[in-house]
């Protein structure tokens, strides 16, 4: 698909907070379903029913947790960028090089990565450095060990979560 002058489209950018939104409200009215049914069936007679409804009646309320605490996570996550352009310090990736079919190249992601690692050894306490590592493990793909890495940039600079 191209544009005028032969460049290619630009992809429309949605607001994610919009698509948070979108996502919470979806949740709510799923966690309210859900609910309902529980009731439901915390009224029928027989007491089999009544403990599924019970059951059920847990589901919006870890469901609310895990919302609740992901939000949370986002928004502190959001205030330590916030800190570090404030600061003058880029949050901007590297412009690493990418391989034709467009995935970056491994050897220099490595680099960048070991880089980072390295720059964590040296100070352990500066959430800077947990939030580039951070960066480093979600460019590889390891979404678990960027989530670990960022939480504990979030709490080395006090923000919670």
């Amino acid at each position: 698909m191209t544009g005028a002058e032969g460049e290619p489209a630009r992809a429309r950018r949605v607001n994610p907070l919009a698509v948070v939104a979108v996502l919470v409200a979806a949740m709510a009215f799923y966690f309210a379903l859900i609910g309902y049914r529980g009731l439901y069936l915390l009224g029928e007679d027989r007491w089999v029913l009544k403990a599924l409804g019970a059951a059920v009646l847990v589901l919006p309320v870890v469901g609310g947790w895990v919302v609740v605490a992901e939000l949370r996570f986002g928004l502190a996550s959001q205030r330590l960028e916030r800190r570090m352009r404030e600061a003058g310090e880029s949050t901007a990736l590297p412009a690493l090089p990418r391989l034709p079919s467009g995935r970056l190249d491994r050897a220099a992601a490595d680099g960048w990565f070991d880089q980072q690692r390295s720059v964590v050894e040296r100070a352990p306490q500066d959430w800077r450095a947990w939030f580039r590592l951070a960066q480093a493990y979600d460019l590889a793909g390891d979404r678990k060990r960027a989530r670990e890495a960022l939480r504990t940039a979030i709490d080395k600079a006090g923000q919670g979560s």
